[in-house]
């Protein structure tokens, strides 16, 4: 009997988590994030292509379900996988991670490094460094 609770703290978990996973976008963000330690929502929004109001929204939900963090540099906000993943939703990740297939990966690690020369291209024309934060070319993404 001791048990039981324990087993549906992990159903609503994995619930949770498959919900959270339920979105081609919010899927994208997490691929990402798996290949890298911590993006900023400029990364994620030249990226992907998306506007800045629906990155903010899916990894908002993204940071609800406990599967990412955020951390505040200034003005920017930067997402990471969660140190505090539940066995269960680690156990997800992983699957994602193989399940995602190399194909995309490739088409997501071109499209952020793409993003990235696109980003230093105009922080060097505006004569910023890396320290003086995240800007997003012209206001929009690609």
């Amino acid at each position: 009997m001791s048990t039981l609770p324990r087993r549906v703290i992990s159903v609503d978990t994995l619930s949770d988590t498959f919900k959270a996973l339920s979105d081609p976008t919010r899927l994208e963000i997490m691929t990402l994030l798996l290949e890298q330690e911590e993006l900023c929502v400029c990364d994620f929004i030249g990226a992907l292509g998306q506007t800045q109001s629906k990155v903010s929204r899916h990894l908002r939900y993204l940071y609800n379900s406990g599967l990412v963090e955020d951390r505040r540099e200034g003005l920017w906000m930067h997402y990471r996988i969660s140190r505090d993943l539940r066995p269960e939703q680690a156990v997800v990740l992983a699957a994602l991670s193989e399940a995602v297939g190399e194909e995309k990966k490739q088409e997501l690690r071109r499209s952020l490094e793409q993003w990235f020369v696109r980003k230093a291209s105009e922080r060097s024309a505006q004569g910023l460094n890396e320290a003086s934060g995240c800007r997003t070319v012209g206001n929009r993404a690609k």
